[in-house]
């Protein structure tokens, strides 16, 4: 049984930063691609970075790029979001998610087969 288990959410003021690391039941070269989406309240799931476990390519969407790093330790199984000049539109449950058995090109989150549970983050003005 495949786990991804987020940790690292809480509550940061606008212009703060926040790392969230999601856990892997077992080597993360078991999925062909990695990434971080978010659901804000009334909002849909989007897409917020991912990483390709084949080539090593990394996604970001537009909005998050140049203030969110997506990066991962082989040897711990853990993939990590590192949050940067977070504004309070970055408010959202932030999930883990991982492509076993589809090639994910874009971050596409219906290419992701395992997800995680979330983690809340909240930033305050």
């Amino acid at each position: 049984q495949v786990q991804l288990v987020e940790s690292g959410g809480g509550l940061v003021q606008a212009g703060g930063s926040l790392g969230l690391s999601c856990a892997a039941s077992g080597s993360i070269f078991s999925f062909n691609a990695m990434g971080w989406y978010r659901q804000a309240p009334g909002k849909e799931r989007e897409a917020v970075s991912c990483f390709s476990t084949i080539d090593g390519s990394t996604y970001y969407a537009d909005s998050m790029e140049g203030r969110f790093t997506i990066s991962s330790d082989n040897a711990e199984n853990t993939v990590y979001l590192q949050m940067n000049s977070l504004k309070p539109g970055d408010t959202a449950v932030y999930y883990c998610a991982g492509a076993l058995f589809r090639t994910v090109i874009a971050c596409e989150s219906y290419g992701m087969d395992y997800w995680g549970k979330g983690t809340l983050v909240t930033v305050s003005s």
